[in-house]
């Protein structure tokens, strides 16, 4: 049985029954109401429109003009009420605009080749793709989805795990033949580094010497503004950088990039999570959609690196 809350929107389903079943007692029998409770609800719905809608007769209901095309107009409102709530709900087909943020690299080697799948599988939505290494707000930026690497601290967000990948320190084989291969971490003195324009979780590079551990970073001769431009910049033999495996195993696969200090990385690990606004509802079916989509289909890499005798570093998959 219909549950009747009584506001404007009560107001109107109890008046529309009353006229689709042509009295007061059938309609008020859907609501749990007695006939008298209903007949006093349009009364007051009359009182607040300053106008009679219906005509009361001991055996019959006849509306007035003003109840005809308050009738009219009621039946579209309740539809499109009843639209926007399936529309609305957890089980509805997704549809609507969907914001996604990204930091650089995962975004171009991850995300946007995905993204035409998703969207033939979802036709009804349509998708903002925003990459960027800085951290943005969610609710500030209107992010449905943020994609992060590295530690999550923001308690009121919901996260779900995409990939793990582990750091490594990389150069240009150009860069090597200039500057040379440090031997131990305290080498970087001596060589160039590219850095980030943006605040790091880890700021100096760690390192594990025997049962020591010790940070210690090159001194800087450029920095970017997103890890897919140190990227590049390291491949133009700017300068060593510091990157998730993730990231750079096809330039090491190709040569285009060699692993240095391997002997002492600590093998410390960056995970990368989808986040997103949850814990005050279920979520829009657009997001949920797109999370699941993320975690079924990327299947991302956990490559490690296997130094091969007088072959260098191969990438195992």
């Amino acid at each position: 049985m219909p549950r009747l809350v009584v506001n404007r929107s009560g107001e109107m389903e109890v008046f529309r029954r009353v006229v689709e079943l042509g009295g007061f007692s059938a309609a008020a029998g859907e609501f749990g109401l007695t006939p008298s409770g209903a007949s006093k609800l349009v009364s007051r719905l009359e009182a607040r429109l300053a106008t009679r809608l219906i005509n009361r007769s001991t055996r019959r209901l006849q509306l007035t003009p003003e109840g005809e095309a308050y009738y009219d107009r009621a039946v579209r409102i309740l539809s499109d009420m009843a639209e926007a709530e399936r529309e609305a709900s957890a089980g509805a087909a997704p549809r609507g605009h969907l914001r996604v943020n990204s930091n650089v690299p995962f975004g171009r080697m991850h995300v946007a080749p995905l993204l035409s799948r998703f969207m033939t599988q979802h036709p009804e939505v349509t998708v903002d793709l925003i990459l960027s290494d800085t951290v943005v707000d969610l609710m500030e930026e209107r992010a449905d989805v943020a994609i992060r690497v590295g530690p999550l601290r923001d308690s009121s967000l919901v996260a779900r795990k995409l990939g793990t990948s582990r750091m490594v320190v990389v150069a240009a084989p150009a860069y090597l033949a200039r500057h040379g291969t440090p031997a131990v971490p305290a080498d970087l003195a001596d060589h160039l580094g590219l850095g980030w324009t943006f605040r790091r979780s880890v700021g100096a590079w760690p390192f594990q010497h025997g049962r020591r551990e010790e940070t210690i970073s090159p001194p800087l001769v450029a920095r970017a503004s997103d890890g897919e431009t140190a990227r590049q910049l390291a491949v133009g033999g700017v300068g060593l950088a510091r990157l998730g495996l993730f990231h750079v195993y096809e330039d090491i696969e190709a040569g285009r990039l060699v692993p240095v200090l391997e002997d002492f990385n600590p093998g410390d690990l960056e995970d990368t999570h989808a986040i997103y606004l949850g814990q005050r509802g279920p979520l829009p079916a657009r997001v949920r959609v797109f999370v699941d989509f993320l975690a079924e289909h990327l299947g991302l890499p956990t490559p490690r690196l296997v130094r091969e005798p007088d072959q260098g570093w191969r990438v195992q998959r």
